[in-house]
């Protein structure tokens, strides 16, 4: 890749061209667990907080009302930080004046003014459009007015009782951090266990354990976990399909004549990938830009089966990352954990195996802050790296000639914008194509907060 190419795809401030891309989607700004004072005692009586999206400084809050207010950080009359503003029920009151601003950005009181000053009437602070979906809250940051529905994906469409919702930061550019994710070869090498746990008792609250749990199917009438057949199968057939939201990619490992494992995920632009977590459980996890250098994921764990331990699931998770601002207990700093011991014996990278995000962690932060792709040796299982970054450029120079963004963005294709689903199984050689989406379907049959009529389901 060339460099003014890197550059392009990797900036994302105001005013960049890929910024103007990622601002033609709807925004993760903050968990609603944020804002649990259980979590957070600092919320129980000041539910506000500073946060940085895409290079922009904002502030949230929660007002006495139940509505959500985004809205630039540097207050209108002098540009002090609203961050530190007295919360006061109606709105956020400036310190430095005592300007007040309600959620909407709505300028309600100039206090310093002379009496009958209109001067408030005429002040409006930058506000931004907050939604709340599946325990995230989700901010539109394009033209005013402009947003496009709202997704319709199953992750968003299933009951708070069947989702669970996490993020952590990474010191890295948004782009490489939603790379390692839509990489259908690294699973056989990053997350390579060297020995199998048994299966038993491997559920899916279970944090970092995707790996362990079984694949659908079985080899020789024995359950194979996802890891030995990562391990054993390391040379997939990689192929990508075009679809409405993004890419549909599908790894083939061919375990025999007759048996070939399948692995379908979903890329769904401009950075959110779903992978299969068990046969009942996808994760969708979305790649948020910071700045160019920082990056929160989001992940929303969405169960077709029973309802999911929350509370169990967020308490595994804290093993890992520090409260409040979701940070990662490893890091450069500590060489991410790094044990050569374990490396020889246990694990390929020698990282830990009770949580995978930190091998994930190592592989992007290990780049640099961000990775210089001219010095990038892609090979063929670099497939679908490379029609991402083609679908990317395509997009920036759409926006940039003043067209829609594809995928989500666009509100003329919203009602595609469902499922997409996953799977991850030992399926018969010949007939994979219609056994995953049976598998799917079965799946689906058996969700119960899916309304049993014929849908969107499969998206094959």
């Amino acid at each position: 890749m060339k460099a003014e190419q890197n550059e392009l795809l990797t900036r994302i401030g105001p005013g960049t061209a890929c910024g103007a891309v990622l601002r033609s989607y709807w925004q993760p700004v903050a968990l609603v667990d944020e804002f649990n004072p259980v979590l957070d005692p600092r919320m129980e009586k000041r539910p506000v907080k500073a946060v940085r999206v895409m290079g922009q400084d904002l502030v949230l809050f929660k007002d006495a009302q139940g509505r959500w207010g985004l809205l630039d950080r540097d207050c209108p009359h002098r540009g002090a930080d609203l961050s530190f503003g007295r919360h006061e029920g109606d709105g956020l009151r400036c310190p430095f004046h005592g300007w007040k601003f309600d959620a909407t950005g709505r300028c309600l009181e100039t206090p310093a003014e002379p009496t009958g000053s209109k001067l408030c009437e005429r002040v409006t602070q930058r506000s931004y459009p907050v939604v709340e979906k599946s325990g995230i809250l989700f901010a539109w940051f394009g033209e005013e007015g402009k947003a496009p529905p709202f997704p319709n994906f199953d992750c968003f469409a299933a009951p708070s009782t069947h989702t669970f919702a996490f993020k952590g930061l990474w010191h890295c550019n948004w782009l490489q951090a939603f790379e390692v994710g839509i990489d259908p070869a690294h699973p056989s090498f990053l997350h390579r266990f060297l020995n199998d746990a048994p299966l038993e008792g491997i559920g899916d609250n279970a944090a970092g354990k995707q790996f362990r749990s079984a694949s659908a199917g079985d080899f020789g009438g024995e359950r194979w976990p996802m890891t030995r057949i990562m391990r054993e199968f390391h040379q997939p057939e990689i192929s990508f399909e075009n679809k409405p939201w993004g890419l549909q990619l599908t790894a083939l490992r061919q375990m025999t004549e007759q048996l070939t494992h399948v692995r379908i995920t979903q890329a769904i632009f401009p950075h959110t990938f779903v992978i299969p977590l068990s046969e009942t459980l996808t994760i969708t996890q979305m790649h948020v830009p910071v700045d160019d250098t920082h990056t929160y994921w989001y992940s929303i764990f969405t169960s077709f089966a029973g309802p999911v331990d929350k509370e169990a699931m967020r308490n595994q998770r804290l093993q890992f990352i520090s409260l409040p601002d979701y940070v990662p207990k490893s890091g450069r700093h500590n060489q991410w954990g790094f044990n050569p011991d374990e490396q020889r014996s246990q694990t390929y990278l020698g990282m830990g195996e009770e949580d995978i995000n930190v091998h994930d962690q190592w592989a992007v932060e290990s780049m640099g802050p961000i990775q210089d792709r001219t010095r990038e040796h892609l090979g063929t299982s670099d497939k679908v790296i490379m029609a991402n970054r083609r679908v990317l450029l395509k997009a920036i120079e759409i926006v940039q000639a003043g067209g829609v963004a594809p995928g989500c963005a666009d509100a003329s294709v919203a009602s595609q914008m469902q499922g997409p689903d996953t799977v991850d199984g030992i399926a018969p050689a010949g007939t994979w194509g219609t056994w995953w989406q049976e598998q799917v379907q079965a799946k689906r049959d058996h969700a119960p907060w899916i309304a049993k009529s014929p849908g969107p389901a499969v998206a094959a």
